[in-house]
């Protein structure tokens, strides 16, 4: 049987080159070898560790903010919560369990929803959530979703979501794409499209030769869906990623496997394929549709929720050696060597709602 890298190969030779979204798509997607269909990539045991996966204190916290959106909103009934892009469903597990702490009632009253493309985490995350017949449904697109108000939570989702990519050769911003060098290996180079030039960022015309610029319209895309949803009937949405917070030239296409970086052209399948996020691009796709926004560091987020408080109730009973560690997972969430100043937090909710720890949404 043909392996991916194989497959690729052979639609290069003969469509020509293909586009970085497309390289992606099929290197995270493929049915067959696709990353996220052949392999749970999460934790110590896999490529990368997400925040869910570090300490309970993140969930607890995401938690907290949705259920304060969910009172903003006029704690209206039914409501639909969901996760999108759910990893090994330790988040969720997280949310459930504080839910069930803190008000019993909103949890049973949860229509809970986890959206999910691969077969094989949905299979993960239902042994992780380990819940009833009924109380949790898999759904692989929101269109899926019921009618009703919709708090949202998506961690570490828009960095998996296909880009593409545009290098400055003379005057013109041509498409980057992956093609065959004189050697026959996967190679980057300039293929024949173009950037509009209404859609590059500031500074961009005075950009080196060879410079790279991003752009996602996927990513926007998705959150303009899920805008417009929350615009028509309610609800709020969260979003945690690593990225930044305005838009400049820059090639940040990478590939993680045993939590090492390699060649993102190397192992088709093998290795997760992510850039980091334009939350500015995200929150203007909001915007369109009629929502508010607001955005800070995921530090700025967790402390603002009482990490620190959360922290110390949580090691009060424990001895030196747990405490140690929860200290070391408080600074791995929120210091700013760390989680703490990359990954940011976008809040998006109706222009009547502001839920702390965000103050001033525009």
């Amino acid at each position: 049987m043909k392996t991916l890298r194989d497959r690729i190969r052979a639609q290069i030779e003969t469509a020509g080159p293909m586009s970085i979204a497309d390289y992606m798509s099929l290197c995270l997607f493929d049915p067959e070898e696709g990353y996220y269909t052949t392999r749970e990539p999460f934790g110590a045991e896999g490529d990368f560790t997400t925040a869910p996966e570090i300490s309970q204190m993140f969930g607890e916290l995401c938690a907290v903010w949705l259920y304060t959106a969910w009172k903003a909103s006029g704690a209206p009934q039914m409501p639909v919560v969901a996760e999108i892009g759910p990893g090994r469903g330790t988040l969720m597990k997280d949310m459930l369990r504080t839910w069930t702490k803190i008000d019993p009632a909103f949890r049973k009253q949860v229509r809970l929803f986890m959206i999910e493309a691969s077969p094989r985490l949905s299979d993960v995350q239902r042994r992780t959530l380990d819940l009833s017949d009924g109380e949790a449904t898999w759904i692989d697109d929101m269109v899926a979703l019921p009618e009703g108000p919709l708090f949202i939570i998506g961690n570490e989702l828009f960095d998996a979501i296909p880009i593409r990519q545009y290098v400055k050769t003379g005057t013109s911003w041509r498409e980057r794409v992956v093609g065959l060098d004189g050697n026959g290996k996967f190679a980057f180079m300039a293929g024949a499209g173009s950037a509009d030039p209404a859609l590059l960022p500031p500074g961009a015309e005075n950009a080196p030769e060879g410079a790279v610029v991003e752009l996602a319209p996927a990513r926007n895309g998705l959150m303009a869906r899920i805008a417009e949803r929350i615009g028509r009937q309610g609800g709020a949405g969260l979003f945690i990623d690593y990225g930044y917070a305005t838009p400049a030239p820059g090639d940040t296409l990478q590939a993680m496997r045993g939590h090492a970086y390699q060649d993102a052209l190397l192992e088709p399948g093998k290795a997760d394929l992510t850039a980091h996020v334009d939350f500015s691009a995200l929150a203007r796709a909001a915007r369109q549709e009629g929502l508010s926004t607001a955005l800070m560091t995921q530090g700025e987020f967790l402390l603002g929720l009482g990490l620190l408080e959360r922290a110390g109730r949580l090691g009060a009973d424990k001895n030196a050696t747990e405490q140690q560690a929860i200290r070391r997972d408080v600074e791995r969430l929120a210091g700013p060597d760390q989680m703490g100043t990359l990954f940011k937090v976008l809040a998006v909710t109706p222009s009547t709602v502001t839920v702390a720890p965000f103050v001033s949404p525009h």
